[in-house]
């Protein structure tokens, strides 16, 4: 829907989201909407730089959903920077920026995302105030506002339970 200037109208997003990165091939994953965090972040490990044709680009794993280490994809994107980032808690570390399209809701668009290890942390994602400017509008009382559909594309999958070392 547009507004009278034309622009967009903002989508009203709650704090958390179901969200896709579908040119990683990660159909989804829960995300946490952070406007506290500048940039966004993507629970990665194995990361591994490459170089193609005079072009850098990292291939990495990746366990969409928490708590499910028998869920694991395999990512490759291009390498758009190099960034030190600082996380909450006031550690400082060099990280990989991908430009990736996320698909939240009706919407696609082109966002940046750092490359980290998330193992601890509640969201295997952060979206950041960078990736929502002009164009979400976050609910603080409300989650799943675009819906939990999203959630079902890993339900074909099996829970692995077999003791891991």
């Amino acid at each position: 829907m547009k507004t009278r200037e034309g622009e967009e109208q903002l989508l009203t997003v709650g704090w958390r989201e179901w969200l896709a990165l579908p040119e990683l091939g990660i159909p989804a994953i829960k995300a946490k909407l952070d406007t506290g965090a500048r940039t966004s972040a993507l629970h990665t490990f194995a990361i591994e730089p490459f170089e193609t044709e005079g072009q850098l680009k990292v291939r990495f794993g990746i366990h969409p959903l928490q708590k499910r280490r028998d869920v694991e994809l395999s990512c490759t994107a291009n390498v758009f920077d190099r960034r030190v980032v600082t996380d909450s808690g006031g550690h400082r570390e060099l990280r990989y920026v991908i430009r990736t399209p996320v698909s939240l809701g009706n919407r696609v668009w082109p966002i940046e995302i750092t490359l980290t290890n998330r193992d601890t942390m509640m969201f295997r994602m952060l979206l950041g105030r960078s990736s929502m400017q002009g164009a979400l509008l976050i609910a603080p009382n409300s989650s799943y506002l675009t819906g939990r559909l999203l959630a079902k594309s890993y339900k074909t999958l099996k829970k692995d339970t077999r003791r891991r070392s």
